[in-house]
């Protein structure tokens, strides 16, 4: 067979032999500093990886499209959701949250759903999980929560104090830990669980009235779950399998669909809503908000590379396009920033240059130059700033988004525990999980609060009972306590609870 491509350093530089390095002799001897192809492999080997991400780094991704289904261009100016049929390239990427690259795609853990569509406005992401919820609605506690997702800093090991001291000492996280301890916590791949917004956002038209919604992406091919038996089965036979499972079905033309809604709620809703409707702790009940379909997500072709693709692909909730924007949504508020800087670090200020970040259907225009691995033309000789009289890039006033009204009372504003933050956890234990459901969930969490103090058992098992005298005394039962301290730790506030059982 005729071997057209020639081997080159990565200057373009014929390779006339890569299997020895230049040396003063034939066997043990010296290696010469001049065997330039050496020093630049070695080099590049020494700084192939680069940070990862500080959160979801164990992930999978595909491309795909959206394609509407629905008309409600009357609600939002998106280009992209403008007509039904309309179909809009997508790339997506699925993953773990607390587990390093190298984790097992089966352990229990909220799944990342990042996702980013190529519109003509330009690119727009939408980041979720598979949980509609999440564990905080401050992002200013989301670095500690996180670091009791990781590892001790001493052992650096999994600690289970770390992990359910944070949770009690924050109940606004028990809605979220009770549904990560479900099966729900462990889905059996990335095919088979649903994806959602968890954040408000809101829409707007071209007349700028503007309504808030949440999206929910619903899995065609159905909920599957594994057991706690079998995801700890399953991390240790193939830490990889949703990643394979995902690149199987593509590959042999299998393609995993999901069918997309959103739930609507006007402005004057949202002021007097039986809750916080921006509250991302809690879901809208479906009675009061159902779910009205909008279009479906099918992903179709694999990344030709990984890192190229899934590993330096930049998602960040910030990035809107006209028609689409923010809440007031406290977690919301700080991941606008959070997510495009760690980009910055990660991958650098020119991480929107990497082709899968680049926007493939609609034009850049920026005054932005020069800074570290910028690989464009960095504006020729056009002006770098603004405002300038030289045919420079001019704003758009006609994509201004709404005016949001606020009364504003600036302070750091502490939200406090409260009986509604219980109200919906209950709920769920009533009117959602089968006996089974109930049965795991007690198991699963047995299993894990087993391994923290016992005080820190006695906080949290209390919490569950102030939300269902039945799930606590399980729990409480469970794990050998006993259920009238834990009744007596539920009647109090928050501060009594804490000061009760301190160390």
């Amino acid at each position: 067979m005729k071997k057209d491509k020639k081997y080159t350093t990565n200057k373009g530089i014929p390779v006339p032999n890569d299997q020895a390095s230049i040396t003063t002799g034939k066997e043990s001897s010296y290696t010469m500093l001049q065997d330039t192809h050496l020093t630049e492999k070695l080099g590049h080997f020494a700084r192939e990886r680069i940070p990862e991400r500080v959160v979801h780094a164990k992930g999978a991704g595909a491309h795909g499209y959206f394609e509407v289904t629905n008309d409600l261009s009357k609600y939002t100016r998106a280009k992209f959701l403008s007509k039904v049929g309309k179909k809009t390239e997508m790339f997506v990427r699925f993953s773990t949250v607390g587990g390093e690259r190298g984790s097992a795609d089966a352990k229990r853990d909220p799944r990342g759903t990042a996702m980013k569509f190529y519109t003509e406005e330009g690119n727009y992401d939408l980041v979720g999980n598979n949980i509609p919820i999440f564990f905080i609605r401050d992002a200013i506690k989301f670095p500690d929560f996180i670091h009791t997702q990781k590892r001790h800093p001493q052992s650096n090991l999994a600690d289970a104090d770390m992990f359910w001291d944070f949770m009690s000492l924050t109940p606004e996280s028990i809605h979220q830990a009770t549904f990560l301890f479900t099966d729900r916590g462990t889905p059996l791949n990335y095919r088979h669980m649903h994806c959602f917004s968890s954040h408000t956002f809101m829409w707007y038209n071209e007349d700028n009235d503007y309504i808030w919604v949440k999206y929910h992406f619903k899995t065609a091919q159905g909920i599957e779950t594994l057991t706690n038996e079998e995801s700890i089965k399953i991390c240790g036979e193939n830490p990889d399998h949703a990643t394979e499972d995902l690149f199987v079905a593509i590959e042999e033309g299998n393609y995993p669909q999901w069918d997309v809604y959103v739930q609507m709620m006007t402005k004057e809703e949202a002021k007097e809503y039986k809750f916080d409707p921006f509250d991302v702790t809690k879901v809208w009940y479906h009675g009061d908000y159902p779910l009205i379909p909008l279009g479906k997500m099918v992903l179709n072709r694999n990344p030709e590379n990984y890192f190229a693709e899934v590993e330096q692909v930049a998602f960040a909730p910030s990035n809107f396009v006209p028609g689409i924007g923010p809440s007031p949504d406290r977690l919301l508020q700080g991941r606008l920033f959070s997510y495009e800087d760690t980009q910055r670090h990660r991958l650098g200020p020119n991480h929107h240059q990497i082709p899968i970040n680049r926007p493939k259907n609609a034009d850049v225009n920026i005054y932005q130059r020069d800074g570290p691995m910028n690989v464009s033309d960095n504006g020729g000789s056009k002006p770098n700033y603004y405002p300038n009289s030289m045919n420079g890039p001019e704003p758009d006033e006609t994509f201004t988004p709404p005016t949001i009204e606020v009364d504003a009372e600036i302070n750091r504003h502490t939200r406090p525990t409260e009986d509604v933050d219980f109200v919906q956890v209950g709920e769920f234990w009533r009117r959602v999980l089968s006996d089974e459901d109930k049965d795991h969930l007690v198991s699963n969490l047995v299993g894990h609060m087993g391994n923290a103090q016992e005080r820190i058992q006695y906080r949290q098992s209390s919490l569950f009972y102030k939300a269902e005298p039945e799930y606590g005394t399980r729990v409480a039962e469970g794990l050998g306590l006993d259920v009238n301290r834990v009744k007596e730790l539920s009647e109090m506030s928050q501060d009594e609870r804490v000061e009760a059982t301190k160390k």
